[in-house]
């Protein structure tokens, strides 16, 4: 078990090798004296190993006498040897103490900036505002006001709706979300228009409030006058502003189009490896393998691993390894049938994913068409839906 290791390790133990044709006799002997034995490894009639600790071997010698074996010790381990070989290495244990000195006074810096969330956000936008607020790699810890910096971001930085920050280990870790914008419904009492979203074939027109403009076989643009909210009368010395309402429905065409190569480059180990370490402080890095990749094809495997950990803070020394694993390029004909079936599931998908709410699909169809050994796949599917959009009249 660990625990007992740990134990034994600052208790202090040795590890001995017994001669002698009464092996049996020594252990069974010191058992009995209640010395405590353990990784017992026996190499031949008249030899073992075995590890004890530093009380249990002064008993031995008692033992040793009675049975007639040698005993020989071939390593000290343990807290005890260590504290009597620092005491004759002054110079090694002062390093040692100013070693772990910077290495707890560089813990009390932020040397990495994070930001994470919102796709929508700009992490430069986060990181300027915190460089001008003096919040940068290479400040103190204790300088550092959370609870005021993230009234400052939702103050100052518009949109954003939420901010989260902590400090882990060596790192500001900053966690914001952008608000849902939505747009601004037009009151009741503003005059406007309804006006296409997108080009369309007009299906259907009923006008609540207003007057159509369109009707039914009509095709219109993106912006293009639905429904009126200007009402022009000759009684009327000036036209008549209303806030108009009413629901068209036009046919409208998504397209997606696909291109798959038939004969595909796939990538394929050939079981070389070339490794190339790297140290890195902070935001600097050496490398200490600095030769040119000897594979013409390759792909790359990296893993970091952290250096010191310090009462759970991350100091800002890691080892990354870049394992670059040789590749061959093996051309692969594919099935140009198969591949017909899987592009036009996929162009479907892409386009049902797209479509809005309440959209009713009435026609799909699917052409292919064989380029440079490229299978081009075009996905085209028509469908009835809400094209009107409300817009205040300037």
């Amino acid at each position: 078990m660990l625990v007992i290791r740990i134990w034994n390790y600052f208790r202090g133990y040795v590890i001995i090798k017994i001669e002698g044709l009464t092996l049996e006799r020594f252990i069974n002997l010191s058992i009995a004296k209640g010395i405590y034995l353990w990784d017992i490894i026996r190499y031949d009639y008249t030899t073992l190993e075995a590890k004890v600790g530093l009380k249990g071997f002064k008993s031995l010698r008692e033992v040793v006498k009675r049975v007639g074996c040698r005993v020989y010790i071939i390593e000290k381990k343990g807290f005890p040897f260590l504290i009597h070989k620092l005491k004759y290495r002054k110079m090694l244990v002062f390093g040692f103490a100013v070693a772990v000195g910077i290495i707890i006074f560089l813990t009390s810096f932020i040397w990495e900036i994070e930001v994470i969330g919102n796709e929508n956000v700009d992490s430069k936008l986060i990181v300027d505002y915190l460089t001008k607020m003096d919040i940068k790699p290479g400040i103190l810890k204790s300088e550092i006001d959370i609870s005021e910096l993230k009234r400052s971001i939702l103050r100052d930085i518009e949109n954003i709706s939420f901010v989260n920050m902590e400090i882990i280990g060596t790192k500001l870790l900053v966690e914001v979300k952008v608000r849902d914008i939505m747009p601004s419904a037009i009151r009741k009492d503003v005059p406007c228009n309804v006006v296409a979203k997108k080009k369309a074939v007009i299906v259907k027109v009923i006008a609540r409030n207003g007057k159509s403009v369109v009707e039914k076989g009509d095709i219109v643009k993106k912006g293009q006058v639905l429904i009126s909210g200007i009402i022009e009368d000759e009684k009327l010395e000036n036209p008549l502003l209303v806030h108009s309402d009413g629901t068209v429905l036009g046919k409208t065409l998504y397209v997606k189009e696909l291109q798959e190569p038939i004969i595909k480059k796939i990538e394929e180990e050939t079981g070389n490896c070339y490794s190339v370490r790297e140290i890195k402080i902070g935001n600097y890095s050496l490398l200490l393998n600095n030769k040119e990749i000897p594979y013409k094809n390759y792909i790359e495997d990296k893993k970091n691993r952290k250096l010191i950990k310090i009462l759970g803070y991350e100091l800002p020394f890691e080892i990354i390894v870049h394992k670059y694993k040789e590749v061959e390029l093996i051309k692969v004909k594919q099935n140009v049938e198969a591949l017909k079936k899987m592009q036009s599931v996929r162009g479907v998908q892409m386009i049902m994913n797209e479509l809005p709410n309440g959209a009713k699909v009435i026609s799909k169809d699917v052409k292919y068409s064989i380029e440079d050994n490229i299978l081009i796949t075009r996905v085209s599917i028509e469908v009835i839906e809400e094209i009107g959009e409300k817009q205040k009249i300037q």
